[in-house]
């Protein structure tokens, strides 16, 4: 594809892993390779897109990568596992990317929305939450959304808003920052 349209422009990356024991159960009844699999696979993942994308985008001096995380990056939440420390490494490999490619006009941010119940993941980890906390589903949602100011969870297309906004030149001053989409439950 790169050598049809001669360049990346935008490269965004949002990773999600399928799974049953990742996160909801104590971290001190985790088994070291369930705790392991998020932080390998996560920073595996948006490194190598990134250098890929770097790469081709460091011939034209221009280009956006993009990350996602989630709130666990910058708080305590029980039951997460090595999803926390992942989404902490994540956000420093953007800080790092953005310091080392911004000189070379490639500008590198990064998403965290909150919970996003219409995503492809979230329902499967919603439960795992839930089932730990013998709740429902619904009621693990309410309790997440509770955290918020608006006492909702970021939407699919409100994080696909922002992600259109930062891959555009009015965000053109932004690099090197994750945008915060947690609804006013973390505090930037």
């Amino acid at each position: 594809m790169i050598d049809k349209v001669g360049r990346i422009d935008i490269s965004f990356n949002a990773v999600g892993i399928p799974n049953t024991r990742l996160q909801g159960v104590p971290l001190v009844e985790l088994e070291v390779e369930q705790f392991s699999l998020p932080i390998a696979t996560y920073t595996r993942s948006y490194f190598l897109t990134a250098r890929l994308a770097a790469r081709r985008m460091v011939e034209k001096r221009s280009g956006v990568i993009m990350t996602v995380t989630s709130i666990p990056s910058r708080t305590g939440i029980p039951l997460m596992g090595g999803v926390a420390p992942a989404m902490s490494a994540v956000e420093a490999l953007t800080r790092d990317l953005s310091a080392e490619l911004a000189p070379q006009g490639i500008r590198v941010v990064g998403l965290r929305p909150q919970g996003m119940p219409d995503s492809g993941t979230i329902k499967e980890v919603f439960g795992l939450h839930a089932k730990a906390y013998g709740i429902s589903w619904e009621q693990f949602q309410e309790m997440i959304a509770s955290r918020t100011h608006g006492r909702r969870l970021t939407t699919l297309a409100e994080m696909a808003n922002m992600a259109v906004f930062m891959a555009s030149d009015g965000a053109s001053a932004m690099t090197g920052t994750i945008v915060n989409l947690s609804l006013g439950s973390l505090d930037d």
